[in-house]
């Protein structure tokens, strides 16, 4: 019977380690990345979002010179979500992160569109 035990807890911490060794974590969001929307004019194609840690809190913001903010910002077990208002209206990112990619769907007034960032290296 204590045979039982032990391999079932030992079992159990191996899935336990697996699971957060495969977790996206919020730090994993951490840095530049270059996106590119499908099906949209070519002036809003593509950009960059930029993401870091400020007071044990991740912060998002769109643009290269001109920032904007990124408002309602989640990171959570691989999907990271927020929202851009602007002067053409209100955007929602919903992505899922594979390591170095962020794939996803761009949700505004004017429709659903493709999404695709990549983690741009260190300058």
């Amino acid at each position: 019977m204590k045979g039982k035990h032990y391999l079932l807890t030992a079992i159990a911490i191996c899935m336990v380690s697996i699971a957060a060794a495969t977790a996206v974590l919020p730090q994993d969001i951490l840095g530049t990345w270059k996106y590119l929307i499908s099906d949209v004019p070519p002036e809003y194609e593509s950009g960059f979002f930029t993401f870091e840690q400020k007071e044990n809190k991740t912060v998002g913001y769109s643009g290269d010179t001109e920032k904007e903010e990124l408002k309602e910002l989640t990171v959570d077990q691989g999907k990271v979500t927020f929202t851009i208002e602007n002067q053409a209206g209100v955007f929602k990112y919903s992505f899922a992160q594979t390591g170095d990619t962020l794939t996803g769907i761009v949700s505004s007034q004017y429709g659903d569109f493709p999404i695709k960032a990549v983690r741009q290296g260190k300058k």
